[in-house]
Parts: C-alpha cells; sequence; structure tokens
C-alpha cells in the first residue's frame, strides 16, 4: 500500500472516526466510520467473511471525490471496520473510485472491479470527464491497483455508447464455463440507459458480449449499479435508474430503483423480460448490491438514502448514510421477496408477545416500545365489517411520531414521516398498493435508532426509510378506525460493541 493519499486517509479516519460515540450511530446497520456513505460496493464472500466496501468521502458529511470504505462481517448483524480499501490517486481515478464489485479468485487473491473516472480541463475551460473499468487486487485488508489499468476503456463500447456514463460493474465466475462476466451500466446513443455484458478469461482481458437489456426511456435515464443472477431459475436485473417518471404508486419520480424479470440463454446471452417492478417502496434506498453465500441465499444490500433528500443531515452529524439491514432474496409466484437475514434473529431479547388485542381507539401495549427493536404486527378484521384504517405509530413522544397506516379498503400502506424529526422541506410520505386479503395484513419492523424498515405480506414489498426523531421518543401506539384484531410480537435488537481494526 504505496498510495500517500491512501494513508491519510487511514489516518484521518482512524484519529476522527473514534471520537464518535456508539450511541449516535445505528446499531446493526452499516454506517461510514466518519463523513459521507453513499453505493455499497464489493459485496462479496472473501476466504470465510463477507467483505462490503462502499462509496466514501470522509472528509465531509457530502458527497466529495469517492474513496472505497471498508467493513467486514460473519453473519451480516456484526461489522468490523477496515481501512480506507482504495483512493483516487492515480490519473485515472484522480475524480473518483466510482462504484464496483469484488470477488475472490482461485489464487485465493481478493479483487475489486470499480469504475474510475478521470477529469480534465480543456483549453477553452471547460471540464471534461471519462470513466474507466479498473482493478485492484488484494488480501482483504490492503489493495493494489493493476499496474495496466484501465481494463476497459471508451474504445470497448458498441456504437453510440457514452465514455462519460459507463460504470459499477458487477462481476461473477460461471464455474461451468471457466469464465468471468460483468455488467456495467452505459447510456446508450438514445440518451436512457442500457446494461452491458462483457465477458473475460482471466479478468484483466474482456471483451464485449452483448447488451443485456435498454431501457429505450421507458423507465428513467441511465441505469445505475446493474447487478445480474439466477434466482429460483428466474434470470433477475437489478438497476438504478435516474429521473424516473412516476407511475401510480410503483415507480416515483427521481432516482429509483428496479428489478427486471425475464429469461435468459446462456448460449446465445440473450435476455427476454417478464415483467419490471419498483425493489423497495420507501422513501430511502438505492443502488442495491447482491452476494451469493456458500450455502446458496442471494443477500441484498442497499444505501438506505436518496439523492433528493441527502442535503437534509441532522444537524452537527460527523457521519451521514447508512445500509439497509442486508436481505435474503426469492422469487415466488414470479414477484421478488425479500426479509431481513435469518442471523438478525440471534439478536433478539426480551419477547414480548399479545394476541387476539381488541383495537378500536388508540392503544399502548406494556413493554412494546423502543428504538432498536424487530416487531411483527398482524391485523385482521374484528368481524365481517372490513375496518376503515389500522395506524402503528413508533418513535413517538408528545411531539414526534412516524406513522405506518392501512387502508383495507383501497389496499393502500402508507408510510409518513412528516412528524419524524426533519426540519426540512422533504418528501415525507409514500404510499404502495398491498395485496388485499380481506382487511388482513402482516407487517415486519425492523427500527434501528435512526430507520424503520417495513416488510409488508412476508416480504412481498418493502419500505425503506430514515428518521431523526431524538433517541428518547420510543413509544409505540396502535389505533384503528373501526373495529380490528391484532397480534404483536416484539423483540429487542441487542448487540455486543463494535469492533473495529486500523492500522497501527
Amino acid at each position: 500500500m504505496s498510495s500517500k493519499s491512501l494513508q491519510q486517509a487511514r489516518n484521518y479516519e482512524k484519529i476522527y472516526g473514534g471520537k464518535i460515540g456508539e450511541e449516535e450511530r445505528p446499531l446493526f446497520h452499516v454506517s461510514p466510520k466518519i463523513g459521507w456513505m453513499n453505493d455499497p460496493n464489493g459485496f462479496s464472500w472473501y476466504q470465510g467473511e463477507y467483505h462490503l466496501f462502499y462509496q466514501y468521502h470522509l472528509f465531509n458529511t457530502s458527497w466529495g471525490p469517492m474513496y472505497w470504505g471498508h467493513v467486514r462481517t460473519k453473519d451480516f448483524v456484526q461489522w468490523e471496520w477496515l481501512p480506507t480499501a482504495l483512493a483516487p490517486d492515480t490519473e485515472y481515478d484522480n475524480a473518483g473510485c466510482f462504484s464496483g464489485s469484488a470477488m475472490e479468485l482461485p489464487d485465493g487473491r481478493h479483487m475489486l472491479m470499480y469504475t474510475g473516472v478521470q477529469e480534465w480541463k480543456r483549453e477553452d475551460g471547460y471540464t471534461e470527464s471519462r470513466q474507466v473499468q479498473c482493478v485492484a487486487f488484494g488480501d482483504g485488508a490492503d489493495y493494489e491497483k493493476y499496474e495496466k489499468n484501465p481494463i476497459l476503456t471508451q474504445a470497448d463500447l458498441p456504437e453510440g455508447g457514452s465514455a462519460e456514463d459507463f460504470r459499477d460493474p458487477k462481476i461473477w465466475r460461471d464455474e461451468k464455463e471457466n469464465r468471468y462476466y460483468a455488467v456495467i451500466g452505459n447510456r446508450p446513443a438514445d440518451g436512457s440507459g442500457s446494461i452491458l455484458l462483457f465477458s473475460s478469461e482471466d479478468t484483466l482481458h474482456w471483451e464485449f458480449v452483448t447488451v443485456l437489456d435498454n431501457c429505450k426511456n421507458q423507465y428513467g435515464k441511465m441505469w445505475e449499479c446493474p447487478d445480474f443472477f439466477i434466482l429460483d431459475n428466474v434470470a433477475v436485473i437489478l438497476t438504478s435508474p435516474q429521473e424516473m417518471r412516476a407511475r401510480g404508486m410503483e415507480f416515483h419520480n427521481g432516482n429509483g430503483t428496479i428489478y427486471i424479470t425475464g429469461n435468459y440463454d446462456p448460449e446465445t446471452h440473450r435476455f427476454d423480460r417478464t415483467e419490471v417492478r419498483a425493489i423497495d417502496y420507501g422513501l430511502d434506498f438505492y443502488a442495491p448490491q447482491t452476494v451469493l453465500t456458500p450455502d446458496g441465499r442471494r443477500i441484498m444490500i442497499g444505501w438506505m438514502q436518496s439523492w433528493e433528500t441527502s442535503h437534509s443531515q441532522p444537524h452537527g452529524s460527523k457521519w451521514f448514510g447508512m445500509m439497509t439491514i442486508p436481505r435474503e432474496l426469492h422469487i415466488i409466484n414470479g414477484r421478488l421477496i425479500q426479509n431481513p437475514v435469518r442471523e438478525l434473529e440471534r439478536y433478539r431479547s426480551e419477547p414480548v408477545l399479545y394476541r387476539d388485542v381488541d383495537v378500536r381507539e388508540r392503544i399502548q401495549l406494556p413493554q412494546v416500545c423502543g428504538r432498536s427493536l424487530d416487531m411483527t404486527v398482524r391485523v385482521r378484521p374484528a368481524g365481517e365489517k372490513l375496518y376503515e384504517n389500522f395506524t402503528i405509530k413508533v418513535a413517538k413522544d408528545t411531539e414526534n411520531y412516524t406513522a405506518i397506516s392501512y387502508t383495507p379498503g383501497s389496499s393502500i400502506l402508507r408510510f409518513d414521516r412528516s412528524n419524524s424529526g426533519f426540519r426540512h422541506d422533504i418528501i415525507a410520505s409514500r404510499e404502495v398498493l398491498v395485496r388485499n386479503q380481506s382487511g388482513e395484513l402482516s407487517l415486519r419492523i425492523i427500527m434501528d435508532r435512526f430507520s424503520v424498515e417495513i416488510f409488508a405480506n412476508n416480504g412481498e414489498q418493502a419500505i425503506s426509510s430514515t428518521i431523526y426523531t431524538p433517541q428518547d421518543a420510543a413509544s409505540i401506539s396502535f389505533e384503528a378506525n373501526g373495529m380490528a384484531i391484532m397480534d404483536v410480537e416484539k423483540y429487542d435488537i441487542v448487540i455486543p460493541r463494535k469492533q473495529d481494526t486500523n492500522p497501527e
């Protein structure tokens, strides 16, 4: 590790990151050591542990020249910080080490594949930019950039491809073919987005295979952070389109996320769409990435923040941005199902169970409270007549609360953080259409101090959002307009003291 810039970053985070108290952070969600965090990168299994990297601007809580931060875990719940992995310290990545992926190579090395952003000023003063793909190799702690970077440039793009929007490689190895593949986002001539497929025998020399899928201006513009895998015998693309247009309750304006299911022929590399849906319906979710575990599970993690509200930071915060809880994925009846990793259940404590609770007016239940918890609420009609509305208020005190409400007549589930501690004019609510089972609804709610993640009907839909209500606002209430019956199963989440690894 010879870079002066990288060593300076490691020294900085060691000194200043250690000054942030544990109570100022999420308990079990990944947050940056210090400064700014965005997209998850390099989510991979390496020598018995899961590694996660992330877009990192440690010197400020706003977006800036991108480094790669680094954490690892054995169980997706307890995370250990590692020193900064990459710095923008070469000619080909002088404006940032953008998103990418990682994998363990057969020779035992950990390979990072990322987008390098190069900027330069022309004689007329205009700043020009291009994006190239680069690799680095390491041992899980220290990484050296390949001396012949970049390995993919504008020359490798199909006709009409943009060198300014060519980013976010996701790599994997096909064991049967003994070949490597990568999908990379690009902007074609029509100005929207596409996902390019490349292949390689050695991870260093790549060839263009095909355009796996094209946006054709149907779902936003540039498609960022693509991922591609086979899940339950279905081909799945994940991507994050910029400049989406709202479409009912399925898609919202701005930066969104979609999953595309389809059929894939590995011989011809042809992908044919069958369906396109949103991945997450909350206010804060972007740039998800997956890893395949040794036991065969597909696990996804995302940035729990939105670009549109990323300027709305708590006053005096020394860190900003966090990841979602990692989620196990399945395809059931053609739909993406996502639920918190099963490992989280090991950290449950103090179980509180209620059955057949009659809810008419506002009630609170003894011991059902807290800000770091795993709670499942099941609601159903008290008789043949549907209740009009059912509401759960969490992170509640005399002034603040976050509301989760369900209207069975329209099958609309609504999340509202209008009173959740933000003092900016930001997006505060979102609605999603859920499956209607005659007024029955199941909600699993994961809270971790600064966030709420909701999984409706056993993971059919997920709703992820940040909140910054004061931490002592910890009450939870339930109310119904009409007569409803509910069951509540609530656990506190208790995590041992976080670990931290830094160079001597």
